[in-house]
């Protein structure tokens, strides 16, 4: 799905600066992000690119209001970082797992599906469909401590989902993962592009955000380098390529004759040579041949489908009071017709000023929700330890936490 440049921008950073000080003497350390302009529009993937040190968490971290900034302001869905309204409609995934290493992995969805208040059918839905499309759901009773790095990084990645976000910000996701965790990561953040999730993917791994992103940018000493589309960055204006069946010698010999005539000598054929396929290819198919060969692995499983509720066409389940009507009632009225779609340019540095202030606007606070239902009497709760569940969301702040 296009990224939708005319509704307001999903993030919006104005001179965005963090500079990171001595406790004690108070004298600068580092400039970790400097001045920076940034607006991500709806259902786009987006990619925030550097080497390391180059600001990209601290961009993210201050996004998500972990960090404050030292100077410049910042809009997230048209609120400060700091509303805990959005804190629902985000899904985080951080460059280190952080996570209960005494839950397993089935407890630890739990956990943090019972966080955003999903009720328990809910939950215990969403957990098989990730746990299966991870490919851990034959490691789910084991505890996270006894998980591989690259396990880990799966398990976190579920977590960030259970509450099917609106935005999705992956820091370092394929971090640990082997080639077929990277394949069914970028997989994954198409699928959801398609669905019309705005993703921010934060890497320093460049072949991984080419295949995925929409638009990027390029930072370094936390400052923007480079930015556009794929495009634009990657286009190499001096030359053309021209891919064709295998040729012979002489007809080789022919074209080359033919291009230096036509351009009096000034143009050639550079190289000949036979395309290969990526490393990543030549990986995949090897692990997908002895997989019909059914050969034994400790390691993990290959990951199932997307979970159904992040598929694109995937449509909430009615229940039976609305089925029923929806059968019973007529409409004559002729369905809507789609208005175009007008493609506007995306906000100019100039205008940042005057987005922000637009997305900031107080707005007024959303009803509170009922609490979600208990647990039906006799329901399968698939081995989760409620009573250490519980003491987490009973700790300090843990009623709090969005």
């Amino acid at each position: 799905m296009p990224a939708d440049t005319a509704a307001p921008p999903v993030v919006a950073c104005q001179q965005l600066t963090k500079v990171f000080k001595h406790p004690v003497w108070l004298r600068t350390i580092a400039r970790a992000v400097d001045r920076l302009d940034l607006t991500v529009h709806k259902h786009e993937i987006f990619g925030l690119l550097g080497p390391n040190g180059s600001g990209k968490s601290t961009t993210i971290k201050m996004i998500l209001g972990l960090l404050r900034p030292t100077s410049g302001r910042i809009a997230v869905f048209g609120k400060p970082p700091s509303s805990v309204v959005t804190k629902k409609r985000i899904g985080y995934l951080p460059e280190e797992s952080y996570l209960y290493p005494f839950l397993n992995a089935r407890e630890t969805l739990d956990y943090y599906g019972r966080l955003f208040e999903l009720d328990p059918r809910t939950r215990a839905k969403r957990i098989d469909e990730l746990l299966d499309m991870v490919g851990l759901s034959h490691a789910q009773h084991r505890q996270v401590r006894e998980y591989s790095k690259g396990m880990q990084r799966r398990i976190g990645l579920a977590q960030a989902l259970i509450n099917d976000p609106e935005l999705l910000i992956l820091d370092e996701p394929t971090t640990g993962l082997d080639p077929i965790g990277t394949r069914q990561v970028k997989d994954l953040i198409l699928e959801l592009g398609r669905r019309g999730k705005t993703v921010i993917l934060s890497s320093h791994l460049l072949a991984d955000v080419e295949d995925v992103v929409d638009r990027m940018v390029i930072l370094y000493g936390g400052k923007i380098r480079g930015e556009g589309t794929c495009e634009e960055l990657l286009a190499v204006q001096s030359r053309t390529t021209i891919e064709a069946d295998d040729l012979d010698e002489d007809t080789i010999t022919e074209i080359d004759r033919i291009i230096r005539e036509r351009t009096g000598g000034t143009k050639s054929i550079r190289s000949v040579h036979a395309p290969r396929q990526k490393l990543e290819e030549l990986f995949l198919g090897i692990v997908e041949k002895a997989r019909t060969e059914r050969l034994a692995t400790s390691g993990v499983q290959a990951g199932g489908p997307t979970a159904a509720f992040l598929r694109a066409d995937d449509e909430p389940a009615k229940s039976a009071d609305e089925l029923i009507e929806s059968l019973v009632t007529t409409d004559d009225a002729p369905p809507p017709t789609a208005a175009p779609r007008q493609d506007a340019a995306a906000p100019k540095p100039d205008q940042s000023a005057e987005v922000i202030d637009d997305l900031l606007k107080p707005e007024p606070p959303p009803p509170s929700a009922p609490p979600p239902p208990g647990p039906p009497p006799g329901e399968d709760r698939g081995d989760v330890d409620d009573d250490v569940i519980g003491s987490l969301l009973d700790g300090p702040g843990g009623k709090d936490k969005p």
